[in-house]
């Protein structure tokens, strides 16, 4: 996992990412592999529309880790 989400700013969640990329504001998309399509799908879509790159990391767990969070995280990304 890259140890970007640990140094720059972050957003955390589905809902949050959708509106920093209709704003423009998400700079890298963080989608776990195991998070339900219904889920990531409309995220990756927007990332395509919008041109930002995403990462794949393999497990929700995981990517809730790399935030720092308690729980486990199917969305992230950093913001600029």
């Amino acid at each position: 996992m890259p140890g970007m989400l640990n140094t720059t700013p972050k957003i955390v969640g589905a809902k949050q990412t959708t509106k920093a990329l209709q704003n423009g504001q998400a700079h890298k998309v963080y989608l776990a592999q195991d998070a339900d399509v219904h889920v990531t799908e409309p995220i990756r879509n927007l990332c395509r529309k919008h041109n930002v790159p995403i990462v794949e990391v393999a497990t929700m767990a995981e990517l809730g880790r790399a935030c720092s969070i308690a729980v486990g995280a199917a969305v992230a990304a950093t913001i600029k």
